[in-house]
């Protein structure tokens, strides 16, 4: 039976973007990167032939070129691919691990938060999101200005936090001026921000401020 043939909640791409991807099979998930299958084969067919040839998914990532290529339906540009793949896993766990890592001093979230916001010619808005153990769930710029002002929508910083499933946060934005002490608007729009956000009990633990150096406005006793 072909794919198309299939009900919706049994094709690997519906099922993924209905139920999540936690919820298909090794073989559904190698069939959705495989994409479509041999004649005679369907792709979850072949996906289910494959990892019994290997042995299992995580034989088939790391056979040898010349053995993955060797199957039919796979060949030197799907191992690019895979690999391409599997190194954006690392990379994306690496930084992950780098930003819960962040969490572990105010120090080292000064670190990080210099590191990514210092070079910026423009001023940008950043939300650190964090569970209800205070590990970082994502980073993410939210809003960009000009040189020396950003526009800060307290609906849009909501929704992206509710998005994101946060219990509590981090702000942060850049001066380009190199100025780092707070100005009366940035005080302001935190604590619209913070009254906004305690509304979905969302705790806004500090808003960090980076210039020439860093201000923290949860240590100048501003939140």
């Amino acid at each position: 039976m072909q794919i198309k043939d299939l009900p919706d909640e049994q094709r690997p791409r519906e099922k993924l973007i209905s139920c999540g991807s936690e919820q298909l099979t090794d073989a559904e998930l190698l069939a959705i990167f495989l994409r479509t299958g041999i004649q005679g084969t369907n792709v979850v067919d072949l996906a289910q032939h494959l990892l019994a040839h290997f042995g299992g998914l995580r034989m088939l990532i790391s056979a040898p070129i010349e053995e993955f290529c060797q199957q039919k339906g796979l060949g030197s540009a799907k191992y690019a691919q895979l690999q391409a793949v599997i190194e954006m896993s690392r990379r994306y766990f690496a930084e992950q691990a780098m930003l819960e890592d962040a969490l572990r001093s105010p120090q080292a979230v000064r670190d990080f938060l210099l590191s990514k916001l210092k070079d910026e010619e423009n001023e940008q808005f950043v939300v650190l999101y964090l569970d209800s153990q205070h590990r970082v769930v994502k980073y993410e710029p939210l809003f960009w200005g000009t040189i020396d002002s950003a526009v800060i929508y307290p609906r849009v910083v909501m929704k992206k936090v509710m998005e994101a499933r946060a219990s509590a946060v981090i702000f942060a934005h850049n001066h380009p001026s190199g100025y780092a002490d707070p100005s009366q608007a940035d005080i302001a729009i935190t604590d619209k921000l913070k009254k906004a956000l305690a509304l979905i009990d969302v705790r806004v633990v500090d808003h960090v401020i980076v210039g020439h150096d860093v201000v923290s406005f949860a240590e100048r006793g501003l939140l």
